[in-house]
């Protein structure tokens, strides 16, 4: 019978001394004179199957020069395996080979640096390293959609064009079918009214807008989906092409939001733990000591809630030499970051921000210096998510735009949602890479992506 690895792994019991067949990859391949091994895997689960035929095996001399990368089909019997840490093993009775690779194959059974993988993202997955980021990817979004769906959220697909200017469109990617070697000028300027939407269009840099209009008509929603931002940066933490996780809650307050997102990250976490613990374990072991423990920690805190102006004070009467010096007006740095989270040694919540340093779609509090905007930093690898509560009041909502020459026509609608039974409400995003770093221990952005999109990259 066919079966998957996983499947094999799973229910090991039921198929020990049966005859199975197995379709997937050889891993390595080490051959004896009257016998040889095959690491076999398939890509259903993470660990891998020794596959052990001798000299009675027909057309035994050609499978001895099967090469590493090739896929075959091996049919064969599951036994106990004697070897140590190995509870079975199949013994081959035919292997047929269904794609030949060749000995130049670029991932042989040897440890290969994250950058030349890079150079190779297209068979990458094949690699142990990427068979845990990638399962955990799959794992860590499904438990997202679990989240949101066993809440009573609705998924809405927003739109990737937009004519919406949210970020500034200095951020955004423009969007044209016209013949750039012969543009249509018009007093100076490029006339878009010849576009195929008759104005400037761009790739959409978040799906926050338009996931407001459903949140006050669902109550709940959330988008998950690829954003893109034209940032020229190459830290580890940026790309051009990432993904966005963010919910809009109608009649939720700041203190509501912040009770949404610590329940939401504690049950993914929780959720990548129970179903990935071969990963997690490879993880641990080989890319960041103590990561399981770190997550499982993290399960089980009571996240802090603490305003920006105290997190300066803490800040500023810490003995440390700061290299950014903490200001009530400002952000904070990376040093900030890290020392809060080690100050309070668990998550934390940092609120009501200083108003010029924030968006302009955010509530104004009463001081009229901060808006009710909260930052989730989390230890080991700061900020995770950044919400807030949206203004309510139309006329805050156009005075803020002026105050930070936001122009009008492009969001009238949104403006507009204040009007038509508007009431308070709140959202926040976290980037899913941000997510996957801090959830794998991998610290570039690059490898938790399939297929980066970074400054001067853009291949495969």
């Amino acid at each position: 019978m066919k079966l998957d690895v996983k499947e094999l792994y799973q229910n090991i019991n039921m198929y020990m001394n049966k005859e199975v067949i197995l379709q997937g990859w050889i891993r390595n391949h080490r051959k004896q004179k009257d016998f040889g091994f095959i690491d076999f895997h398939d890509g259903t689960y993470f660990k891998s199957v020794q596959v052990v035929y001798d000299n009675k095996i027909k057309n035994f001399d050609d499978i001895t020069k099967y090469h590493i990368g090739s896929s075959i089909m091996v049919k064969g019997k599951v036994i106990e395996s004697p070897a140590k840490g190995q509870l079975f093993e199949i013994q081959a009775a035919d292997i047929i080979l269904e794609g030949d690779c060749p000995e130049d194959y670029p991932i042989q059974p040897k440890r290969h640096s994250r950058e030349f993988l890079r150079e190779q993202a297209y068979l990458r997955p094949r690699t142990n390293l990427f068979q845990a980021v990638f399962r955990v990817r799959s794992v860590a979004a499904m438990a997202i959609h679990e989240y949101f769906q066993s809440h009573g959220y609705v998924y809405v697909h927003t739109p990737l064009i937009t004519t919406t200017d949210c970020e500034g469109s200095d951020q955004m990617f423009k969007v044209t079918t016209l013949d750039l070697n012969n543009l249509p000028i018009k007093e100076g300027s490029v006339d878009m009214s010849k576009d195929l939407f008759g104005k400037q269009a761009y790739i959409t840099g978040t799906g926050q807008l338009h996931g407001e209009a459903f949140a006050l008509a669902f109550k709940k929603i959330y988008t998950f989906g690829p954003t893109f931002r034209t940032e020229n940066s190459n830290t580890k933490v940026h790309a051009n092409e990432f993904w966005m996780i963010e919910p809009e809650i109608a009649f939720c307050d700041l203190e509501g939001l912040m009770n949404i997102e610590e329940e939401m990250l504690k049950s993914v976490v929780n959720y990548v733990l129970d179903k990935c613990e071969s990963e997690i374990e490879f993880l641990d072991k080989f890319v960041e000591k103590g990561l399981k423990e770190k997550l499982t920690k993290l399960v089980n805190s009571d996240f802090v809630r603490i305003s920006h102006h105290d997190v300066i004070d803490i800040l500023k009467s810490a003995k440390v030499k700061w290299e950014f010096t903490p200001s009530y007006e400002d952000d904070i740095a990376k040093e900030h970051e890290k020392y809060i989270t080690e100050y309070f040694n668990c998550p934390v919540f940092i609120t009501n921000w200083p108003k010029d340093i924030k968006a302009w779609y955010m509530k104004l509090n009463d001081d009229g210096k901060t808006v009710a905007a909260v930052d989730l930093e989390v230890p080991g690898a700061g900020e995770l998510m950044g919400g807030s509560e949206r203004e309510a009041d139309y006329d805050k909502l156009r005075s803020r735009m002026k105050e930070m020459n936001v122009q009008y026509e492009p969001v009238e609608w949104f403006c507009n949602l204040r009007k038509f039974g508007g009431c308070y409400h709140s959202g926040f995003g976290m980037g899913f890479e941000r997510l996957l770093i801090y959830l794998t221990g991998v610290e570039n952005i690059r490898d938790v992506i399939p297929f980066p999109r970074t400054p001067g990259n853009c291949e495969f």
